[in-house]
């Protein structure tokens, strides 16, 4: 009986959620703002990620970041230091971000953006099963973390758009095949885009930008 109530009170959260987040998606499509959700295991590299796209961005385009953590502002700060406006999300202990959060910081900024970047708790369970109105949702997997993430969790891949492959770098000390790691994520989600990068080196990061710049003019052909 327990089980059952259990169920019925995660299935009422996740639909209040997704009020909230067609909510913001409608006003992110208004504003012509492309949202992008950024979900990975602790570690991966999503700061990283983002220290090396938001430069090439900024030239072209208003950008901003929400960024998700249990505690701390380190990683906003991070992204501060490039000049781009991030609005840190403390959860407090919540393993992922949902909408309402999503929501409520927002509200803080300056809505006239042209890419919005939420980096979220670094989990690779829980993010995936809240929908926070992006129009794009990556899956980070970093070298380390090994090849074998996309069969171990498959929710994570299946509702994502595009993977990244992060930490290329460390591909020759690393027992970490990438073929393996594109053919399994293919397997979960056939239309899923793969890129292999290395935010240290540069590797990658011009046809990942290109990517999402181009996925901005599919969703907002008259901007």
């Amino acid at each position: 009986m327990a089980e059952i109530r259990t169920v019925r009170v995660m299935e009422s959260l996740l639909k209040a959620n997704d009020y909230v987040a067609q909510r913001l998606r409608q006003a992110w499509d208004q504003g012509q703002t492309f949202v992008v959700n950024l979900i990975s295991a602790p570690g991966a590299g999503k700061t990283t990620l983002l220290e090396a796209t938001l430069p090439v961005l900024l030239s072209r385009y208003r950008v901003g970041v929400l960024e998700g953590d249990i505690e701390t502002e380190r990683d906003a700060e991070r992204i501060r230091a490039l000049g781009v406006e991030a609005v840190q999300v403390t959860t407090g202990g919540t393993c992922h971000l949902e909408a309402p959060m999503v929501e409520q910081a927002w509200r803080l900024m300056d809505n006239e953006i042209d890419f919005l970047f939420i980096e979220n708790v670094g989990n690779l369970v829980c993010p995936a099963s809240f929908d926070l109105g992006e129009h794009l949702r990556v899956v980070l997997l970093s070298v380390p973390e090994g090849d074998d993430k996309p069969a171990k969790y498959p929710k994570a891949f299946r509702t994502a758009q595009a993977l990244v492959i992060t930490k290329a770098d460390l591909l020759e000390t690393m027992d970490f095949s990438v073929e393996r790691a594109r053919r399994e994520a293919l397997e979960i989600q056939p239309e899923l885009q793969v890129f292999v990068v290395s935010a240290k080196t540069g590797v990658g990061i011009p046809a990942w930008t290109q990517f999402l710049e181009q996925r901005r003019r599919q969703t907002f052909p008259d901007a």
